[in-house]
C-alpha cells in the first residue's frame, strides 16, 4: 500500500541533440536503456523508463533532440519530442553549457507548451569556467521568470541526485502508473535493434551511420536453447551495404560480434543473431518506408 503523500507522474527530457539527455537518463536509472553515440539524431523514438521507490514513481522518458527537419523522417522526430509533452507533468529542459545559451531558447520556448513543471538542467559544466556558467544561469532565470535550474554532469554524475530530488518533488501526488518491479514500457526486440544500430554508430562515420535503421524481423526464445534473432539493417544505397559487409564480410561479422555480446549483456541470457542488409532506396525521405519500419510514432 503506498503512503496518501505518493507521488508520480511523467518527466519529459527535452533539448537539442547531444546535450546528454540519454546518458542522463542511464544514469538516474543505473541501467543503459538509451543508445549514446558522439552522432547527432541519436535517438529516434521515444525511451522510457520508470523509476520507482517508496514514495515516488518517476516515469522518464527520453525524446529525440529538438532540431530544424530537413527531411520526412527528421519532422517525426520533432512530431515525437513534442506530443511527449502532452503528458508532462515535469519538463526536464537540458542545455549542453558548452554551447551558446543563446541556442537554448528554441528548447524552453518548446518547454512552455506543456501544462507541466519546469526544471533546467545545465549538462557538461565539468566543461565551463564558472563566470561563463554564471552568466547562463542569469540568462535562464531571466527567460524563464526564475525556474530551478541544476547544474550537472550527467557522464560523471555530479549533481544528479540533487536534479532527481527536483523532479521527484516536482511530481503530483497520485497511485503509480506501472508494478514497480517494471522498468520500461518498450519490448525487448526494441532494445535489440536499438543496440545493433548502437554499434554501427559507433564503429562507421560519415553518412552510413544516419542512414541506417534496424529490424528485428525473428525473434524466438525457448526453453532450454539460445534465443535466436534475425535482424534486417536498412541503408539507403548500395555503397552503404557494402562497407557494412565489409571486404570478405568482416565487417558485418565483427558487428555482429559486438552487438551480441552487447544483447546477451541486456537480456542476460546467450543468444544466437544473424545479420542481414537491405537497401531501401531513400527510405528517410519516404513516409510510406518511415511507416513500415515503426518509425511514424505509431
Amino acid at each position: 500500500m503506498e503512503p496518501a503523500d505518493f507521488r508520480s507522474g511523467y518527466i519529459v527530457f527535452l533539448g537539442k541533440p547531444n546535450v546528454g539527455k540519454s546518458t542522463l537518463l542511464n544514469r538516474i536509472l543505473g541501467q543503459k536503456l538509451a543508445i549514446v553515440s558522439p552522432k547527432p539524431q541519436t535517438t529516434r523514438q521515444r525511451v522510457m523508463g520508470i523509476l520507482s521507490d517508496e514514495t515516488h514513481q518517476a516515469i522518464l522518458v527520453d525524446t529525440p533532440g529538438l532540431l530544424v527537419p530537413h527531411m520526412p523522417l527528421h519532422t517525426i522526430m520533432l512530431a515525437a519530442a513534442r506530443n511527449a509533452l502532452s503528458d508532462a507533468d515535469v519538463i526536464l529542459a537540458i542545455h549542453d553549457a558548452t554551447r551558446p545559451i543563446a541556442e537554448f531558447d528554441e528548447t524552453l520556448k518548446e518547454a512552455t507548451r506543456s501544462r507541466g513543471s519546469l526544471l533546467v538542467a545545465l549538462n557538461k559544466v565539468d566543461r565551463v569556467k564558472k563566470p561563463l556558467l554564471l552568466t547562463m544561469i542569469e540568462h535562464v532565470h531571466a527567460v524563464t521568470d526564475g525556474a530551478e535550474i541544476v547544474p550537472i554532469s550527467a557522464l560523471d554524475g555530479d549533481n544528479v541526485d540533487i536534479l532527481l530530488g527536483l523532479m521527484k518533488a516536482a511530481l503530483p501526488v497520485g497511485p503509480p502508473y506501472y508494478p514497480t518491479d517494471v522498468l520500461t514500457d518498450q519490448p525487448e526486440r526494441f532494445f535489440v535493434s536499438e543496440i545493433i544500430r548502437e554499434t554501427i554508430l559507433i564503429r562507421f562515420s560519415d553518412e552510413v551511420p544516419h542512414a541506417v535503421q534496424v529490424e528485428v524481423e525473428r525473434f524466438e526464445e525457448a526453453e532450454g536453447r539460445k534465443d535466436e534473432i534475425d535482424a534486417v539493417i536498412h541503408v539507403e544505397r548500395a555503397s552503404q551495404k557494402a562497407i557494412l559487409i565489409g571486404r570478405a564480410g568482416r565487417a558485418i561479422k565483427e558487428i555482429g560480434i559486438q552487438s551480441r555480446e552487447a544483447i546477451e549483456a541486456f537480456l542476460e541470457r546467450p543468444v544466437v543473431l544473424k545479420l542481414f542488409v537491405k537497401v531501401v532506396p531513400s527510405w528517410r525521405r519516404d513516409p510510406r518506408a518511415i511507416r513500415r519500419l515503426g518509425l511514424d510514432g505509431r
